[in-house]
Order: C-alpha cells, then sequence, then structure tokens
C-alpha cells in the first residue's frame, strides 16, 4: 500500500521561559519578517529586538504558565490525525513542521525522506490563507525543496484553505453552542468573532484572501448554528494582536468588546475563529487582557470557546480533507502560494520599517534606529552615547 506522508505546518512557539529569547531572535532572523537592505545587519538586528522584546514576552508566556502549548497540542492532533485515517484505510504517517521553533521543516523533511514515504499531503493548521502564515510556510518547504534532490522525487500535494469545511464548520458551531448554553440568556448572548489580524496593505495592496475567507466563514458558522442547532443569535466580527502603528484589518477587537459593553450587553461568548489549538493569543491576549477590557466594559459574562484542539468533529474534518486532497488535481507549492493578484513582491519582501504579523511582536522602528546608531557609535568610536557615558 502507498505510503502518505501528511505535513502539519505550524508557527510554534517557545515551550519554556528559557526558549522564549531564541524563539524571538529565529524569528527576527528570518528576512521574510524583516527584510533588511544589507544582509549582514539581519543577524545582529534579531539578537537586539529579540533580547529588547524578551522580558515582556516572558511575563506573557509566565502568566499561561510558563511556555506554550503550541507543540504538545499540534502532536496531538497528529497523532489523532493519523489514527483516523489508518481506520479509514489510509497508509498514513503525520509529521509537524513549525515555522520558527522545534521541530522545524527541516526535520520533517528528513523524517519523510528516512521513512520512505511515497507522496505528502501538505496541511497548514490554518484555516484561512494568508500571506503571513500558510504562504510563509509554503514558501519555507518550497525553498528546502528546490536544495533537496532527494526530496524533489517524492509527489506534494498541498492544501492551501480550508475554512469553509464541514467538519470544521460543524465543529465551531457545536463548541459555540455549548457556551451560548451556558450563558443567563442564550438567546441574548452576543457572538463575538475574532481573528488574528493582519496589516490592511496586505489586503488591498497585494491581495490576501484572508479577510474575505475570514468574513465569509464567519457567516458559514453562524448559518450552521442557526440551521442545524436553532440559534439565532446576534454576532461581530473583529481582528486582534496588531502590532505597530501602521494599520491592520479593522474593527479591533478592544474597540468591539468597548462597544458592545456600551450597547449594554451582559451575556458575551468570544470565538477565536483562525485559531485550531489554544497557544499565547487564546490563553494570554483573550482570557486575560479581552476578558478584563469586556469587565471593565460592563460585560458580566464573559464566555471564551475553547479550540478546537483534538475535538472528534474537527480531526474528522482533517482526516477528510487528506482523503479528498488525494483524489483532487494536485496542487503544488508554487500555486499554494501564490496570491489571487500579480504583485512582484509579497509585502514583506518590500523593505520597509517594520515587519509582519506572523511574529507575535512589536513594531520595530525604534529598535532599527538603537541599532544603527549602536552600530556607527561602535564603528567610530564616538557619538552621543559616548559623551552620555553608556558607550
Amino acid at each position: 500500500m502507498e505510503k502518505i506522508g501528511v505535513l502539519l505546518l505550524n508557527l510554534g512557539g517557545p515551550e519554556r521561559i528559557k526558549d522564549v529569547g531564541p524563539f524571538l531572535y529565529n524569528l527576527f532572523a528570518d528576512p521574510e519578517i524583516i527584510r533588511l537592505p544589507i544582509p549582514a545587519f539581519q543577524k545582529p538586528l534579531a539578537w537586539l529586538i529579540s533580547t529588547l522584546r524578551s522580558t515582556k514576552s516572558q511575563e506573557a508566556y509566565l502568566s499561561i504558565g510558563g511556555g506554550s502549548p503550541i507543540r504538545r497540542i499540534t502532536e496531538q492532533q497528529a497523532r489523532e490525525l493519523q489514527s483516523k485515517l489508518r481506520n479509514s484505510g489510509v497508509n498514513a504517517t503525520t509529521y509537524i513542521a513549525m515555522r520558527y521553533w522545534h521541530p522545524f521543516t527541516e526535520s520533517a523533511i528528513a523524517d519523510i525522506k528516512a521513512d520512505g514515504i511515497d507522496q505528502v499531503v501538505v496541511l497548514p493548521l490554518y484555516p484561512h490563507f494568508s500571506i503571513s502564515t500558510s504562504g510563509s510556510s509554503f514558501r519555507e518547504l518550497k525553498k528546502l525543496r528546490e536544495k533537496d534532490t532527494e526530496f524533489q522525487k517524492i509527489p506534494i500535494r498541498c492544501i492551501r484553505s480550508w475554512f469553509s469545511q464541514s467538519g470544521y464548520i460543524k465543529a465551531m458551531s457545536e463548541l459555540i453552542s455549548e457556551q451560548i448554553l451556558l450563558c443567563s440568556f442564550p438567546s441574548d448572548a452576543h457572538v463575538c468573532f475574532t481573528a488574528h489580524g493582519v496589516p490592511k496593505s496586505y489586503v488591498e495592496e497585494a491581495g490576501d484572501p484572508y479577510k474575505e475567507q475570514i468574513e465569509d466563514c464567519s457567516i458559514l458558522i453562524i448559518d450552521e448554528l442557526e440551521r442545524n442547532l436553532g440559534f439565532s443569535n446576534p454576532y461581530t466580527l473583529s481582528y486582534q494582536s496588531r502590532v505597530g502603528p501602521e494599520e491592520w484589518l479593522k474593527p479591533y477587537t478592544e474597540d468591539v468588546l468597548e462597544g458592545l459593553g456600551k450597547q449594554k450587553i451582559k451575556d458575551l461568548v468570544v470565538v477565536p475563529i483562525s485559531f485550531v489549538g489554544e497557544h499565547i493569543e487564546t490563553l494570554q491576549e483573550i482570557d486575560i487582557e479581552y476578558k478584563e477590557i469586556a469587565l471593565k466594559a460592563g460585560i458580566t459574562n464573559f464566555r471564551r470557546v475553547k479550540a478546537l484542539n483534538t475535538y472528534p468533529t474537527f480531526i474528522d474534518g482533517l482526516s477528510d480533507l487528506v482523503m479528498s486532497s488525494l483524489q483532487d488535481p494536485i496542487i503544488d507549492l508554487d500555486q499554494a502560494s501564490k496570491l489571487p493578484r500579480r504583485v512582484k513582491l509579497y509585502p514583506q519582501e518590500k523593505w520597509q520599517w517594520g515587519w509582519n504579523n506572523s511574529s507575535e511582536v512589536w513594531n520595530g522602528r525604534v529598535a532599527m534606529i538603537v541599532f544603527l546608531i549602536l552600530f556607527i557609535e561602535l564603528l567610530f568610536g564616538s557619538g552621543p552615547l559616548h559623551k552620555l557615558g553608556i558607550l
């Protein structure tokens, strides 16, 4: 029987507090996150920014137990998916490729080759395609494939996005309904979808389909809630996790929460629509930061829908995706990472101050200026920092 490898793509995250600094360094050392005109500056700047950011990031991770659960959850999802596929008659083995922390993509490729896999199905654990998530992971995989003649011999099928997949929609609806029923007045509970944001320029300039897919997905979930589960609750869609001064997709989640408070909403069900596993954005940003904003705004019952993790209906949906991909025409890495509009460069490939949203970080304008001052003063041995006695 043909050996099928299922490669799950995810972001990754620091598992221990001591991993936070190296994790951030990996983010910033990647030219897909910060693209500099002088490549030699890349690693020194990555060191500087990760050093400046580490303390604040460590505090966030300490508030959720000291590290990200994303690897553990992704490994559980992989095991459940592999079991489901094998029980369905598919000789499948699952692999994990994290973008910025262990296990890295190179490790997954090595395992795939060692296991003698006949073909690979690439499944990003991002339901909605974005330049900065699925697109970045596809392009990393493509670069590694171009350098590896042995890996090139293995056929690859890519699943680009799957926000409308029936198992995913059904699973989300079921988990939302559980929280609605726990509200004081279920029929009046307001459903607030919150998705990880992206810079507005990604959508308007590069044609990133993320916003459209998020909007369509929220409507599909609401329709499923009403048609099959009997809920007709009001809802809103918002975006979280923006960084830097650049305008991101609106409305921002914190603004929506304050607005709902002014509308005298008391029962609120918050839905992390773009996340399939618990991590820093759900456990810290939503459960701690946004909950505090909501309570201060007058919302008395703040409920957050659990991430999908290994919810059986969700795993069934992933299994269906893989089996369908094996029957459908092949989508290769070039097609998977392609944007709908003809653009010369991805936004993060334009040289500019700052970086994209896949990094959980703050904007780097100040850090860049500090780095350049340090570099110039160390080079010439004089300057304002020397005069102040700092150097």
